[in-house]
């Protein structure tokens, strides 16, 4: 049987104990709070891989967007709608998600691409491009690098396309004002939909 939540699922405990709570470090929040300053209150935002909703979906709430989530690990949801019971979420890998059947001003995908195999981080940044409407915006975290490596948490193997791969994809996928930064040990990809 495949793993749909990429291991997640497995470490359930372990996660929602620390990053997934409410004690989490915050990785994240700064990058995330500056971007969603760019949108009007109100606005629609999917947060893709949303785990609990601690800390990135708090975010997006507390900043007074219409958050959406969509999480392959039952455990994860579960947790998420005891965190936001007011926040439309949903148990579906992001390959196979209906997006709640609607368009978003913006998609967050934060600490989930790599974790996609190569031909589903393609598709899935497609689909973000069908989804996002115009002037709308992307955000998710990805090495810069082409890399391969394993998971600090579930030991499951990550791949990163790497910076001229995933411009490539965005920008076919109708995205402009490509920007990357690196923040918080991470790597962030920031575009937005002509």
């Amino acid at each position: 049987m495949i793993d749909r939540s990429n291991g997640y699922e497995g470490i359930a405990e372990e996660f929602l104990g620390g990053r997934g709570s409410v004690n989490s470090s915050g990785v994240g929040v700064r990058s995330v709070r500056e971007w969603a300053r760019k949108f009007q209150p109100g606005a629609a935002v999917l947060d893709l891989g949303c785990g609990s909703g601690l800390p990135i979906t708090k975010v997006l709430v507390e900043a007074g967007l219409s958050a959406y989530g969509v999480d392959a690990a039952p455990s994860y949801v579960e947790a998420f709608r005891r965190n936001f019971p007011d926040v439309p979420v949903v148990c579906e890998a992001v390959e196979d998600s209906t997006f709640f059947n609607r368009k978003f001003d913006g998609v967050l995908s934060w600490g989930l691409m790599f974790l996609l195999l190569p031909d589903t981080q393609r598709q899935l940044i497609e689909r973000i491009g069908d989804i996002v409407v115009p002037g709308g915006r992307v955000l998710f975290t990805s090495p810069s690098k082409p890399l391969v490596w394993n998971d600090a948490m579930t030991e499951m193997e990550s791949r990163s396309l790497g910076s001229e791969e995933y411009r490539r994809l965005l920008s076919a996928a109708g995205f402009v004002d490509i920007q990357e930064y690196e923040r918080e040990t991470n790597h962030y990809f920031d575009a937005v939909k002509k």
